[in-house]
Parts: C-alpha cells; structure tokens; sequence
C-alpha cells in the first residue's frame, strides 16, 4: 500500500456548521505545495433548492491574499464547466441525501477561497464543510494532525 499520508496536509475552507447564509471564507495558503483537492461535504438539503433558493460554490484565487479573481474552466480539475464568478458547484435542485465532492486546483495562484454563496430564503439550515487537500509538499513528510 502506498503512503498517502506522508504527502498531504488538511485546511479548512469554511468550518462545519448547519448554514442558512454566507460564511467568512478561509483564505488557503498553497505556499510550498504543488497540488490542492478541495473535499466538500454536504448534508441533506435543509430547504428545497430551485433556481431562486440556492447554494453556489464560488471558488477564487488570489496571488497576494488581497485581490481575488473567479478560477476558469482551465484552473479546476473534475467539473465539465465553471459558472460566472468561479462556480464549481450548485444546488439548485432537491438534495435528499449526504454527498461528497472533490474538486482539484490547478491554477498556479498561491491563495485559494471556497465561498457557499447562499440566494434567497434558507429558514432550515443546511450541513456543510469544505477541506482542502495540500498535496506534492516541497518538505514531506508532512506533519501528523491527530
């Protein structure tokens, strides 16, 4: 069995909560690491999606943690499109059950941003959380975070 474990190191994107609006996004330092996978879990739909009652993915990347810009089809790995201000993934219809999705980076930029862009109402939350994946780490092996 190979050692994947040597060779990653895990950041919180946004924490798990149960969210009815916008949390703050972590800005995801890359420095020293030439590979990102963002790890998003979702939980059971806490209202029916539609195309007014949503959650947008909105993924950025900046080169000085200041000025961010929406990534392009070009800077993620595993999605056939990315929507207008960097969506990578939207719910916009009913989610009736727990999922996970994963998403590689390969833009180049140093700072990474995950934001749950939430549209319309949301009187029941729903559960969320997002990692990130810092992988190919320039000093491995990486520290334990047991």
């Amino acid at each position: 069995m190979k050692d994947l474990h040597s060779a990653i190191l895990a950041t919180l994107a946004f924490a798990p909560a149960v969210l009815t609006d916008d949390p703050v996004p972590i800005a995801i330092d890359l420095l020293g690491y030439d590979a990102a996978e963002i790890l998003l879990a979702v939980g059971v739909g806490g209202i029916n999606f539609s195309g007014t009652n949503k959650i947008e993915f909105k993924l950025t990347h900046s080169d000085d943690d200041v000025t961010y810009t929406a990534v392009e089809l070009k800077d993620v790995l595993g999605v056939a499109a990315v929507a207008n201000g960097g969506i990578i993934k939207a719910l916009t219809s009913a989610h009736a059950a727990a999922a996970a999705y994963r998403f590689g980076y390969k833009g180049g930029k140093r700072f990474l941003k995950l934001l749950p862009d939430f549209s319309g109402t949301h009187g029941t939350g729903t559960a969320l959380s997002a990692i990130v994946l810092k992988g190919h780490g320039h000093d491995n092996p990486q520290p334990n975070q047991a």
